[in-house]
């Protein structure tokens, strides 16, 4: 009897304009959250965020992050989780509504990889 053939593992794709890979459930997440502009409010919970604009957004991201830290002070790792997953879809909307692609921030991330925090603070304070 033959042994079967591992499969190799498939690379991350890359799309073509883009210097990270794709396929991260951030990724998947924006592409939702991009297709429901211009959407009905009165049926998407995301198209009644960007029919209110971008300042009602950043108000709901905002009382996202105090909860999430409210959560990670208290310590309840459920409720912590719960509140940054809340966080990270409102800074995501925040990103599309203003036209943000998830890849120029992972790319911003990518340029301050190695990078010491302090170096990295004190680059952007010459610039």
């Amino acid at each position: 009897m033959a042994k079967k053939k591992k499969a190799k593992k498939k690379p991350l794709r890359k799309r073509k304009d883009e210097d990270v890979a794709v396929e991260h459930v951030l990724d998947r997440l924006y592409a939702v959250i991009d297709s429901r502009k211009g959407a009905d409010p009165d049926t998407s919970y995301t198209a009644r965020l960007f029919s209110r604009g971008r300042q009602q957004i950043a108000k709901k991201l905002g009382e996202e992050a105090v909860e999430a830290v409210i959560e990670g002070i208290r310590g309840d790792r459920p409720k912590l989780v719960g509140e940054s997953a809340d966080m990270l879809y409102h800074l995501l909307t925040l990103w599309a509504a203003n036209n943000v692609k998830p890849s120029a921030i992972w790319n911003e991330l990518a340029r301050r990889e190695g990078l010491g925090g302090l170096a990295e603070k004190a680059a952007r304070k010459h610039k």
